[in-house]
């Protein structure tokens, strides 16, 4: 795993460093020298700067690259210096590096490389005066952008910006923070890299997953095993409005391919032949309806989910008074994992919060931010500026594992946070959410942490999307096609053994 450290938790390391003994100075030179050893440098190089410490690297990466004969320059939005950065920036004088001091009427176009020191990852608000000018002047300039610690006007926490740089490289310093996957980061960052330069962070960290942190999880199987050791899971959903017969089918299939012992897809009866001809390997259970949503029978529920460890509900199911006693029916008799999504986000949000806090089951729920923005009456932009503290808390209140999704996914009990950055934008699509729903189901049937069980489907998930993309591009790639590389995505991991 990979540490991800907050902007405030960064900020009290770095100072805990240069307490314990380590000069201020010294850790710029450290970043400096790890920014430029990590860069092929395409001359001739403007290194823009703003007046804290983030400019300090660049006056170190300029004499840098001085040093080595590489043709660079500095360009300043500002004549103000930080203690540390007043030195490194006389030493760019004495060798006479030639400086400039921003103007509009720069033309950018004419360097090979352009470096972003503006602002750190402390940065909050939005970008105004000069320093937009500038930030505007660097992404239409062509050039190859490298953005130090974080993109300029990109919020450390979040991931947010009104404007910031576009970069072709951002080289984190110290550690990752959340701001580099969340939300806009996937989109301003075309690669990203951390340099450790001998920080230790004081306050407990988030966590990025990484393959080999789930190898675990999907070791070759016995031949002395069976089905049962794989775990039993139930998917419940579908109504005659939202039969969606290939996503539920593809929901079932991609339980299977995560690796469940067995499925059994439950949906109203009214859609039961409709299913049928779509699903294979997959027991089918008819569930009673009034010719549209399902209508609450505990006797069918209670035999449904008897002998299974984990169940899905929610995904197409309606919100109707038959869904909402089922789920309630769930959360106070069933206790294998739940994983509640979709319309089951919606009937949650309608019940007394203590009906979730009590739930006799492990429950897990995987919205987006809308739905979300329905659990917790935040409204989108709240969530959006601090997606990793509201989904603490959430979680923590309520007791459950939250799966937040987006560009990067957010996974926490409201104690340990994962975040994973596998995905694509062409994920953006009809039924991606079912097949998380199946693979998470299949998943937390054989994994012993449920926690990790999550992080490690929605890096599966993700995973599988992205090479979905790779075979049919962003456009036209369906759910069905992240469905089909799943097993690509489980052999990636399993591959490393």
């Amino acid at each position: 795993m990979i540490r991800i450290l907050s902007v405030e938790n960064m900020r009290k390391s770095d100072a805990a460093t240069i307490a314990a003994g380590t000069p201020g100075r010294e850790l710029m030179l450290r970043a400096g020298r790890a920014i430029f050893d990590s860069v092929n440098w395409k001359p001739p190089v403007a290194i823009l700067c703003g007046s804290g410490n983030n400019a300090g690297d660049g006056y170190v990466i300029a004499k840098l690259l001085h040093d080595a004969g590489i043709a660079c320059g500095l360009i300043l939005l500002s004549e103000k210096f930080s203690e540390d950065g007043a030195y490194y920036y006389s030493l760019c004088e004495e060798a006479g590096i030639p400086s400039l001091s921003w103007d509009a009427s720069l033309d950018l176009s004419e360097y090979g490389t352009i470096v972003d020191c503006l602002f750190g990852t402390g940065f909050r608000g939005e970008v105004r005066g000069p320093a937009r000018e500038a930030i505007d002047a660097v992404n239409r300039s062509g050039a190859c952008v490298i953005a130090v610690d974080i993109n300029s006007g990109l919020n450390g926490d979040s991931g947010m910006a009104e404007t910031c740089v576009r970069s072709d490289l951002t080289v984190s310093v110290g550690s990752f923070q959340p701001g580099h996957f969340l939300n806009m980061a996937k989109d301003v960052m075309k690669a990203k890299i951390n340099c450790d330069i001998g920080i230790e962070p004081v306050d407990r960290t988030y966590a990025l997953i990484e393959s080999s942190d789930l190898a675990e999880l999907f070791q070759p199987r016995k031949n002395h095993s069976n089905k049962g050791t794989y775990g039993y899971s139930a998917l419940i959903g579908g109504s005659k409005r939202y039969s969606g017969a290939i996503r539920l089918a593809g929901m079932a299939n991609a339980a299977m391919r995560a690796g469940a012992g067995v499925v059994k897809l439950a949906v109203p009866d009214v859609i039961f032949s409709t299913v049928a001809p779509a699903v294979l390997e997959s027991t089918l259970f008819p569930l009673s309806d009034d010719g549209n949503e399902m209508v609450f029978a505990e006797k069918e529920i209670a035999e449904l989910v008897s002998n299974v460890k984990t169940v899905a509900f929610g995904m197409g199911i309606g919100t109707g008074t038959g869904a909402g006693k089922a789920l309630e029916y769930l959360l106070e008799h069933y206790t294998g994992r739940l994983i509640v999504d979709a319309d089951g986000l919606t009937l949650l949000s309608r019940m007394d919060k203590d009906r979730i806090r009590n739930a006799a089951c492990t429950l897990i729920l995987t919205p987006h931010i809308k739905e979300f923005s329905r659990l917790t009456g935040l409204s989108t932009e709240e969530i959006l500026n601090s997606p990793i503290a509201v989904a603490e808390k959430y979680a923590k209140e309520n007791k459950v594992i939250l799966l937040l999704k987006g560009p990067a996914t957010v996974i926490t009990d409201g104690e340990t946070t994962y975040l994973t950055d596998t995905g694509c934008a062409g994920m953006a699509t009809a039924g991606s959410g079912d097949v998380l729903s199946g693979i998470l189901a299949a998943i937390l049937g054989y994994a012993a942490d449920p926690l990790l069980g999550t992080a490690a489907a929605a890096w599966i998930n993700g995973k599988a999307g992205e090479a979905a993309q790779r075979k049919y591009g962003s456009i036209s790639m369906t759910a069905g096609d992240t469905v089909a590389s799943i097993a690509e995505a489980i052999q990636s991991i399993s591959a490393m053994e």
